[in-house]
């Protein structure tokens, strides 16, 4: 009865235009035999025809529009890729964020803010220019942006739903998707541009080492002196802006643009290492915010004024101190007088 109704519809399109049927390309009668014999022992059981279907050769032309992938009916893949997103990407990326977060939230219930060891001075030292702070805040904003509507695309079914209902959170989603598609390109953007600002201060040097050897006396509390930025802040630029930064603007460009002939196999493989790679950008810049916001002592200053006092600049980046003070006073980097004047002419 199936085979039947199957060659109805069959002969229908065909009497209506829609699809052509290539006398080379029709069925073999083996396979509607074995379709009928089938349904004499296992009725209800379509197996052999659905096998063929998801093989990818489609013996029938469906459409008249011809591109990548267009004659596929079935595509197997697309069910391996469903539940990879919704399993492991999807279980272990968000416990791996709430791990990172508890590990965060242990850390400063011991150690608490990092404060200076002396009395700020007043005396302050331009740190971030107004170029410097405009590429960070753009890449900041744009990432947490991102942020935010990833996590509502790729956990909110999860989480939000149950909580929702499908209504509003069928709005939240299409929001969170078009706000993410949008400024998606504008981080990409900010990516470069916070590359070719800050690489020339983010070049591993020797003194790099000793500071993470001692991680930076985070847990100590030893002073360990670094330039203008430390190992720390140097291993996000280099793995969190630059490479996961790159690949997650690739990725994201691949999903965002559909129109260049990639396939459903590109775009699925795309989105396992899109999700995969931004949910590890996320879990470290949650490290990266807390350090520079409630985790130390006139950090946040530092990024939205661009100055910081004489003695912050001497306890977190003694090296770039040191180095400002002989090229403000023309002396060497160690010279006290040059030094004493420094501190004698920086007003607040």
């Amino acid at each position: 009865m199936q085979v039947r109704i199957r060659q109805w519809l069959v002969v229908l399109a065909l009497a209506c235009g829609t699809i052509a049927i290539p006398a080379a390309a029709q069925p073999e009668p083996g396979s509607a035999k074995e379709q009928a014999a089938q349904q004499q022992t296992q009725p209800g059981n379509n197996q052999p025809f659905w096998s063929d279907v998801r093989g990818g050769d489609n013996p029938y032309q469906t459409t008249q529009v011809r591109g990548i992938e267009s004659s596929i009916l079935v595509q197997p893949a697309g069910e391996t890729w469903r539940q990879l997103r919704n399993g492991p990407i999807t279980i272990y990326g968000g416990w791996m964020i709430v791990a990172v977060m508890i590990l965060i939230g242990g850390f400063y219930s011991w150690r608490g803010q990092i404060k200076l060891h002396d009395q700020p001075s007043g005396r302050r030292i331009l740190r971030f220019g107004a170029w410097d702070r405009m590429v960070h805040w753009g890449a900041a904003i744009s990432f947490v942006l991102l942020a935010v509507t990833g996590i509502i695309i790729l956990f909110g079914k999860h989480i939000l739903l149950p909580i929702f209902g499908y209504t509003l959170f069928a709005w939240l989603a299409i929001l969170a998707k078009n706000i993410h598609n949008f400024v998606g390109p504008v981080f990409a953007f900010c990516t470069v541009l916070m590359f070719v600002t800050f690489v020339k201060d983010n070049l591993p040097k020797a003194h790099d080492v000793k500071w993470l050897t001692k991680a930076g006396g985070l847990v100590s509390g030893e002073h360990v002196p670094s330039g203008r930025f430390n190992a720390g802040e140097k291993a996000w630029f280099w793995i969190g802006v630059t490479l996961l930064g790159i690949v997650v603007s690739v990725t994201g460009f691949i999903l965002n643009f559909p129109n260049f002939e990639q396939g459903r196999a590109l775009m699925q493989q795309a989105n396992v290492i899109h999700a995969i790679v931004a949910v590890l950008f996320m879990a470290m810049s949650l490290g990266h915010i807390y350090i520079g916001t409630i985790g130390t002592e006139g950090a946040y200053e530092a990024m939205r004024t661009g100055y910081v006092d004489e003695v912050w600049a001497r306890e977190h980046h003694e090296l770039w101190y040191r180095e400002t003070v002989a090229n403000n006073q023309g002396g060497g980097a160690t010279n006290p007088a040059a030094a004493s004047a420094l501190k004698e002419g920086w007003k607040a």
